[in-house]
């Protein structure tokens, strides 16, 4: 019962928010820790395995559903650099921060359980404002494929560091061949389900079962990988980019289905989980107390490890992005010319290496502004890994005995998690249009041009279907029929009377329909190629994607209703 209650008011307080135009995520917080301290209050209590296992592989699977892989590969160095490398330089730094400073008392090995707690940034926060405000496309792909990967690096450090502490074993000994086992081997659980997904797709034809199917999807690809000690986080992102990338020969009702059932979906399980973080405030706090802690020396120890995680994210991003400007503009002044005969060896060597030049090719190596730069090193603020985790760390031991400062932990992991939420998500809005880095002026110019190389793209592919058509047309169709045929699909939209009877065996409704599929499918096909290549956004084509579906729905509803 406590459980709907939370949903229904986290539902209640979202509502609210998107009419005040605020964000929700944080709301949703400040309301909770309110209500923690309301008399005679008792918080929901869920396992940490159910918040991993129920609340964090539906949100990465719908994310990866929605993500363009192609765009995920063109950005890779730095979702790589963000997703795992700043999660490692993180953990490591808190840990090193935290041990040395003594204000509590914490171990190198306790203080890397609390570093790997808190190294993963939650980008759905960052991702939601970014779309409504506009941030560029590149920005958005690194932010978007950052948070699809940091869960797994901080997850594998977490079980390795708690391992040590609590004296278990881990699947394997060496750190090193346990997170290169882990990174190996769930993407390929993750894939093998993805492609077992969609051959069960084609043979049921049934829009409601493959959904359902598509719901048990993430989990299933999780716990798999779980079980056998691999990524579950990875092996869900990669069934996520499987089955989106095949969803195109899927039938549009499953197309709308999915998208509206993956989009509440979000909606209820991030605002239930910004509640839970909330309401659980004030219990940490009492936990502290229980544990003959002092609030006051792990209040101290929560700023300074908030401080760490608010500094080392900015500098690590200065770091990674600012060398690459450095060195291009090294190399050019101080570049000279390459002498004749090491010019055609190099041409020899660069034959050979044809390959990986081709492949070099598709990575994405424009530089970001320092405006995105700013924006890209502000968005650290940690959410449901930082708090399932914090949740997982045992009771005891091997030996018996208490985990070291286990509520210490927990209690730093939450302000860390409050204090990132409302420091930079308050503050994430304001910086972006104080930079002016919005893609959106006041007349929505950049939403209307990329709206518009969506039509050229839906245009033209029509065109060419059209073309093919009308120069060889179907045995049995006379000019004027195929005329008829092609002015008919031409403005389907607006007159669905004039379509034939799908279900008449008809030389005209059969023709009909199978050119008018294939002008939806080559319509659907050159957009995903545009926005795989980089040259259309990804928002605007799936918009587009989105009105051909509902085109194609809005026609067939309505030869339903005429027959």
């Amino acid at each position: 019962m406590e459980l709907i209650l939370v949903v229904v008011g986290a539902i209640v307080v979202t509502a609210i928010s998107q009419r005040r135009g605020l964000e929700p995520a944080l709301i949703i917080v400040v309301v909770g820790i309110a209500v923690s301290f309301l008399p005679d209050f008792e918080p929901p209590e869920l396992d940490s395995h159910i918040l991993l296992t129920v609340v964090l592989p539906p949100l990465l699977y719908s994310a990866a559903l929605n993500f363009s892989f192609p765009t995920f590969l063109r950005n890779i160095r730095p979702i790589l650099g963000l997703g795992v490398g700043l999660v490692v330089v993180t953990a490591f730094a808190v840990a090193l921060v935290s041990s040395w400073l003594v204000v509590v008392p914490l171990t190198f090995a306790t203080a890397l359980v609390l570093g790997a707690i808190v190294a993963p940034p939650d980008a759905v926060t960052a991702v939601a404002v970014g779309r409504k405000l506009g941030l560029p496309k590149k920005v958005m792909a690194i932010l978007t494929g950052e948070s699809l990967i940091n869960d797994a690096a901080a997850l594998t450090l977490f079980s390795i560091a708690v391992a040590h502490v609590a004296g278990t074993h881990t699947f394997i000994a060496n750190p090193f061949l346990l997170f290169t086992y882990s990174a190996l081997i769930g993407p390929m659980v993750g894939g093998l389900l993805g492609y077992i997904t969609l051959w069960i797709r084609k043979r049921l034809a049934n829009p409601g079962l493959e959904t359902v199917q598509g719901l048990v999807v993430p989990f299933a690809a999780f716990i798999l990988a779980e079980e056998i000690h691999a990524s579950g986080v990875l092996a869900v992102v990669v069934a996520g980019f499987v089955v989106g990338n095949g969803t195109l020969s899927a039938g549009y009702q499953t197309r709308l289905q999915e998208r509206y059932v993956w989009n509440s979906v979000d909606v209820l399980l991030e605002a239930f989980v910004f509640a839970y973080i909330g309401l659980h405030l004030r219990f940490v706090l009492e936990d502290l107390k229980q544990a003959h802690e002092s609030v006051w020396e792990v209040l101290g120890a929560s700023i300074i490890v908030l401080l760490i995680v608010l500094v080392i994210r900015p500098l690590s991003v200065l770091l990674m992005f600012g060398r690459s400007k450095l060195a291009r503009h090294v190399e050019a002044k101080w570049s000279v010319p390459v002498p004749e005969g090491e010019l055609r060896g190099g041409r020899v060597r660069a034959k050979q290496r044809g390959e990986e030049r081709r492949w070099r090719s598709k990575i994405d190596r424009r530089t970001l502004t320092w405006q995105e730069n700013v924006v890209v090193s502000w968005t650290g603020m940690r959410g449901v890994v930082t708090l399932a985790a914090a949740a997982a760390i045992p009771v005891t031991t091997v030996s018996g005995q208490p985990f070291p400062e286990r509520a210490t932990i927990q209690a730093i992991a939450f302000v860390v998690a409050i204090g990132t939420l409302l420091i930079q998500g308050w503050t994430l809005p304001l910086l972006i249009k104080r930079l002016q880095l919005s893609r959106f002026n006041d007349d929505h110019a950049a939403d209307r041009a990329e709206e518009l190389k969506c039509e050229q793209v839906v245009h033209d592919a029509a065109e060419e279907v059209l073309a093919e058509f009308r120069a060889n047309p179907p045995a049995g169709v006379d000019p004027e029929l195929g005329r008829e045929i092609r002015a008919v699909i031409a403005r389907h939209a607006q007159d669905a009377d004039e379509m034939p009877d799908p279900e008449a065996h008809t030389t005209r409704a059969e023709v009909f329909s199978g050119v008018y599929r294939s002008v939806l499918a080559a319509q659907r096909a050159a957009l995903i190629a545009e926005r795989d290549e980089g040259r259309i956004e990804d928002e605007a084509v799936r918009a587009m994607l989105e009105r051909l579906d509902l085109q194609e729905a809005g026609v067939t509803a309505r030869l339903e209703s005429r027959l």
